[in-house]
This record gives C-alpha cells, structure tokens and sequence, in this order.
C-alpha cells in the first residue's frame, strides 16, 4: 500500500494553529482609548432643563464630577474656578469598565455670566479634564478677563506648609497654615499680578477653589517666591489635600493632616459631668427645704450636740501649809447615798450638765 503525503496535513494544521491564537487579539481592545470626550444632548438649552452627558475614553471605574460652569471656554478652562460653577447642582459619576458614562445634569445658571461650559473632571488618580460649550438661554453674556501675562509659571521647588496650631485650635478655633512655594516665569513677558487658585479638598470631595492674587511682577526668566495663607473652617479635622493651580493648570498638590481638637471633646465631657451633679446637689438642697421637721428629734439632736464627755476631771487637793497642823480625815458617811455628786470648781450643783440633767430652753 502505497503511503499518503503528509505536507499538506501539516500545513493546515499549523494554519488551525494559528487561527486560533490569532482569535483572542480580533476582539475590542482598550488600551489605546485616546483622549477623553464628552458629548452632550443639546448644544442649547434653557434655565434648569436637563442635559444628558455622555463620555468615552475615561479611565475604568473612575469618579467624575459634572458641573455647568460660567466664565469658562473650552480651550482657556474655568477660569473663575469653582467658584464659577453651580456647584449645588453638581452630579458625580462612575464610568464603566470600558470607560464610559452617561448622566442627566440640569442646566443650572452658573453664578457668573456665559459663555459656559459643563465641565467634567475625574476626582482622584490621575487628573483629567473636559470642558464642553454649552448655551443657556436667558442667562447673561459678558466677555472673558484679560489674562496677566502669557500664564507660562512653573513650580521650581516643592512647596511647603508654614504655621503651627496653637491652643485656640484646640478648642475648636479654624486651623491656619501659609502655602510657600517658589515660581518660575518660563516666558517671553513679564507676569504681573498673577491670580492663582488655591484649592482644598477633604476625602473623596473634589476641591474647592479660591482666587488668590499675589502682588508682584515676574520677569522672564526669573523666580519669586510666594506665600499664600489660608484657613479652614472651625472645628476642621482629617486628611486635607492643598491644591494649587494657574491658568486652569495644576502647579502643586500638598497633603496635610489636621489633629482633632480634643479640647472640644474633653468640655463636653466635662458638661456631662458637672451639669448633672450640679442638678442633683440642688434637687436634694431644696428636698431638704420642703421635708417636714419632727420637733422631737430635733430636740434630741440638740440636747446630743451639747452633751460634755463623762469623764470628771479629779483635781490634787492641796496640801497643808507650813507651821498648820493636819486635821484628821473626816468619817464617811454611812448613811444612803444622795442623788447628788460632788461639785466641780468651776460648776455650781444647779447648772452642772450630767447626763440626765433636763434641756433648758
């Protein structure tokens, strides 16, 4: 019997092979989501109505934050920070695991004027952020701020928090700190007056931010150092994240760990502890007041205040004097004994107090 080729067997075997390792890498990769986006439902809408907004290319399981933003532009930010946005209408979103998301954020007029942007931003890990133009109708319109500047500062040293907390801020007093860090101007023109965004965060909250404009001019190509002071409200305790930021670009971020003020526990403490003595001593004072009197044992109880220990002090009788004989001792008397005892020196019989000697009022 003659034998069969085996080359073209082994040829299609290699080719199953290879298909079937080839299977794996023909479905959906996301390892090269790109950049960000957001889309929205309507490019226009009125005061209040609800947007729905959509993204892809976010970072799987990532938190995001949703806000309708006034003072803002797409390319240049919010450049008002936070403090340009509706923040009490906010919406916060999950992405999924391929990294998109879809939520229904109402059109709420920022506190300043159009144009206007919903502004998206992740809230932890890595920092990214979109800014999509969005009209609201009925709402006012006024031009951008002039930037100071072309905004080219860079940190060129780790920044630091300057301050300690004394014994107020102990007891509850807002604690303080001072924010220094030092910056560059990597520009062509001087910077003058820069208005930097001073942002704190609590947790797993997004930051708030605050202008803070510091007087001075950077030339370029020179460094200034900057201080920023700054508090949080009374009573603050926990991990605080510091966030500073110019041009809608993240400069720096400094943790900060704000102790409890034990004092204010310690007082409360304290309250529950003396207020309900305090209470007690003057419930059982004035139960003292209204208990009826038992004249009798009040008596006694007087009569046993004034009673004299009964112990008879027995004085030495003095003896006889120098040329004066001693006169014999006088017989007892063996008749019955009297009810009355011997006098003291300094008591009379009527008004020595015995043990059965009646009170005298």
């Amino acid at each position: 019997m003659k034998p069969r080729p085996r080359g073209p067997a082994l040829v299609l075997l290699l080719l199953g092979l290879l298909g079937l390792l080839a299977l794996p890498m023909a479905g959906p990769s996301y390892a090269d989501a790109g950049k960000p986006t957001v889309a929205l439902s309507k490019a226009e809408a009125a005061k209040g109505a609800d947007v729905t907004v959509t993204g892809q290319g976010w970072q799987p399981h990532a938190l995001l934050m949703l806000l309708v933003c006034g003072q803002s532009d797409p390319d240049k930010g919010v450049i008002g920070g936070t403090n340009s946005c509706s923040n009490a209408d906010g919406q916060a979103v999950t992405t999924d695991g391929k990294g998109s998301f879809s939520k229904v954020l109402p059109a709420a007029p920022p506190p300043r004027p159009c144009p206007c942007v919903v502004h998206v931003a992740t809230v932890q890990g890595e920092q990214a952020v979109v800014d999509t133009e969005l009209k609201i109708t009925g709402h006012p319109v006024a031009p951008l701020p002039t930037a100071t500047g072309d905004g080219k500062l860079a940190v060129l040293a780790e920044p630091r928090l300057d301050g300690s907390s004394s014994l107020l801020t102990w007891f509850g007093a807002p604690p303080s700190r001072t924010l220094v860090f030092t910056v560059g101007n990597l520009g062509s023109a001087p910077v003058k007056d820069p208005v930097f965004q001073l942002g704190t965060s609590h947790g797993v909250f997004a930051p708030q931010w605050e202008d803070r404009q510091w007087k001075g001019t950077i030339q370029p190509g020179r460094k200034a150092e900057v201080k920023i002071d700054f508090e949080l409200s009374a009573g603050a305790h926990g991990d605080y994240q510091i966030s500073l930021q110019y041009a809608n670009k993240l400069l720096a971020t400094e943790p900060w760990g704000v102790d409890r003020p034990w004092g204010v526990t310690f007082f409360w403490v304290l309250l529950c502890l003396v207020v309900p003595a305090a209470v007690f001593r003057i419930g059982m004072a004035v139960v003292d007041r209204l208990r009826p009197r038992d004249p009798k044992r009040a008596g006694q109880a007087r009569h046993r205040g004034m009673r004299l220990p009964d112990v008879t002090v027995r004085l030495p009788k003095p003896g006889p004097r120098p040329g004066e004989r001693k006169k014999p001792p006088a017989e007892p008397d063996q008749g019955p004994q009297s009810g009355t005892t011997a006098a003291l020196p300094w008591f009379t019989p009527d008004s020595a107090p015995t043990e059965n000697h009646p009170n005298r009022s």
